[in-house]
This record gives structure tokens, C-alpha cells and sequence, in this order.
């Protein structure tokens, strides 16, 4: 099953534009959010969630030829 991933963009009445990820453990979603960063201008303040702490989870695949 999938995990879906968010990115929540909040602009505020001063102009002041935030961003939240959901569904990405890990450091993934650093990169995730950098193009947006990037093209927004400079990064003032970065909070990170307790999802950023948690492990990245892999996907993997298992396959199995032959008989038992």
C-alpha cells in the first residue's frame, strides 16, 4: 500500500508563504521541497516535524524463482 505525501502551502496576509509535508519520514522531503524554496527565495526559519526524526522507509521487493 502507498503512503501518500502532502505538501500543505500556506500563504499568509503578510506574504509570508509556509510549507508543510505530510506522509514522507525522514529527510526526503528536504528535497522534496527545494525546488519551491528555491524559486519562493530565501528560507527563514525551517521547522522540522516529529516525521523528520522517523526513518525513511524503503520500498522492497521480493522475488522468488523456482520451487520450495
Amino acid at each position: 500500500m502507498a503512503v501518500r505525501t502532502e505538501i500543505d502551502i500556506e500563504i499568509t496576509p503578510a506574504g509570508e508563504v509556509k510549507l508543510k509535508v505530510r506522509g514522507m519520514p525522514g529527510a526526503d522531503c528536504l528535497e522534496l521541497t527545494r525546488t519551491i524554496e528555491e524559486e519562493l527565495g530565501l528560507v527563514v526559519e525551517r521547522e522540522k516535524t516529529s516525521e523528520y526524526y522517523q526513518a525513511a522507509v524503503e520500498a522492497q521487493e521480493s522475488v522468488k524463482i523456482g520451487e520450495d
